[in-house]
């Protein structure tokens, strides 16, 4: 592809001087033909492309094309409201909050409210005053010794390796500033995470920052850096949304010789995390992980994130935790439409549960065993405004993490280019070039821009529905379809299979 770019450079390069200079010289005018000859000689006997084979100067032009494609997409061709993952009118609500401007649209909703799929807030004649306090949530049960004040709003697991260094000492120095925790993702506790903000270290199938040389969990090297006072929780990573059931990939591209270092691996080779742990292998050998991982923590808060599959599993995690009398402080659910870096289509588009009905699974179950009390739910499923943050824990979660309303923040354009480190932006990349584009003093502004700003839209839509505190939202201030049927009737139904807490 890098050879197909060059010979394209060139051809437009000799097209350009050619218009420019209007035939002046005949030394340029032969030039170009013999560039354009050369290249056009060499693709007419190359083997590995048919198109350049079969039109050896005009195929170059397919391929740029298709280079562009995805920015002719989202600047030429979606609508404000149909743009995916994220529509323009989200990305634009993101850009404005974090660079702390007005964020109001003109003329009326672009939304069709008659619409099947439509969802509204059922807001109240007599609104509450809006709390200018942003809201917080302990998390830490019994036996937790060092119980966590999280804001309600957080950043969600994002390596470093899947986005550089200059986004990492952001969104660390951004959440520093707001007073809310970021989450390291599975590639480890690097020092662009120490920068001064909460971090919540996620231990993933590698290990990464805590293994052996045969990839195995080493107890020590965990137990030194659980106890930095920088990490407030521990999160032990099951799945995730983009690539339930598979393990992290980080393109050799991407793999450098600092990340290498870091993760224990060899550098500008492609890391294949393994699909599960080996410290267990089972339900009852998780919930023994937790209470050695709260043990070697000197008694931090520790939980799981896992995106929802066989619904069954977990119940039977449930049932272990009560026989065992040991229960993590957390649960984080993730959505399978999430996802930030590199997944196979396969398990991006067709494996795991979607993020609503996995929140509201998970919530019923531990209710139904009766240990909702004892812990604490965190979703992370495309939480970008403050109305989802509302409707997240009307449907069950107490926290809510957000990694692409963040990486928003930053400056990301949904180029979708996070898997290949080709990212314009810098957010998403290894290349040095790219990277400098982004400002560490800037962006960490407005992440912390972002995040307060999301909140108080979230506290506003709160007062709207004439609620006083989160604790008081449910399903039923929410309102759906063209005969605006309350999302209760849709979604809580005790389908559940029976359980037995005895």
């Amino acid at each position: 592809m890098r050879k197909q770019f060059f010979a394209s450079g060139i051809l437009l390069l000799a097209i350009s001087l050619f218009f420019n200079y209007y035939l002046k010289t005949a030394y340029l005018f032969s030039g170009i033909i013999v560039v354009l000859f050369i290249v056009g000689f060499y693709n007419s006997i190359q083997r590995k492309h048919a198109i350049l084979r079969n039109f050896p100067v005009l195929g170059y032009f397919r391929y740029a094309l298709e280079t562009i494609s995805p920015e002719i997409q989202q600047y030429f061709i979606e609508r404000t409201t149909d743009g995916k993952p994220f529509s323009r009118n989200q990305r634009s609500l993101a850009y404005q909050r974090s660079k702390n401007i007005d964020a109001t649209t003109p003329f009326g909703t672009q939304l069709d409210l008659y619409s099947s799929d439509y969802e509204g807030i059922k807001h109240s004649m007599f609104p509450a005053k809006v709390n200018e306090e942003l809201p917080r949530i302990l998390v830490g049960g019994a036996s937790c010794k060092q119980p966590y004040s999280a804001s309600l709003l957080n950043i969600s697991a994002m390596s470093f390796g899947a986005l550089s260094e200059n986004a990492v000492r952001s969104l660390n120095n951004g959440a520093k500033k707001g007073n809310f925790y970021h989450n390291t993702g599975e590639g480890g506790l690097t020092d662009y995470h120490l920068q001064g903000g909460d971090v919540t270290w996620q231990i993933g199938t590698g290990y990464f920052g805590c293994r052996n040389e045969d990839g195995t969990f080493n107890p020590e090297k965990f137990a030194e850096k659980a106890n930095l006072p920088a990490v407030k929780m521990i999160e032990i990573k099951l799945s995730q949304g983009a690539k339930p059931g598979h393990g992290g990939v980080l393109p050799a591209s991407k793999n450098t010789e600092i990340i290498a270092q870091i993760r224990g691996v060899k550098p500008f080779t492609t890391i294949l995390s393994p699909p599960s742990h080996t410290a267990f292998h089972d339900a009852k050998g998780l919930v023994e992980f937790i209470a050695q991982l709260r043990e070697l923590s000197n008694g931090k808060p520790v939980g799981f994130k896992l995106c929802i599959g066989e619904t069954l599993e977990f119940e039977k995690v449930c049932q272990e935790m009560i026989f065992l009398d040991c229960y993590p402080d957390f649960i984080t659910v993730d959505g399978a439409e999430g996802g930030t870096g590199a997944a196979p289509l396969e398990f991006a588009d067709g494996v795991g549960m979607p993020f609503e009905p996995a929140l509201i699974f998970v919530n019923k179950t531990l209710k139904n065993y009766k240990i909702r009390d004892k812990i604490r739910v965190i979703c992370s499923g495309k939480i970008i405004s403050g109305y989802s943050i509302l409707r997240a824990v009307a449907m069950g979660a107490d926290i809510c993490n957000s990694a692409r309303g963040f990486m928003f923040s930053l400056g990301c354009i949904q180029a979708l280019r996070c898997n290949n480190n080709e990212c314009p932006t810098g957010v998403a990349t290894q290349n040095k070039m790219l990277m400098k584009g982004l400002v560490v003093s800037d962006k960490s502004e407005r992440v912390f821009n972002f995040h307060k700003n999301t909140l108080h839209a979230a506290n506003e839509l709160l007062a709207a529905s004439g609620k006083k505190s989160f604790d008081e939202v449910d399903i039923h201030i929410f309102m759906r379809g063209d005969e605006f049927i309350n999302l209760s009737n849709l979604y809580f139904t005790d389908n559940l299979t029976n359980v037995n807490t005895d």
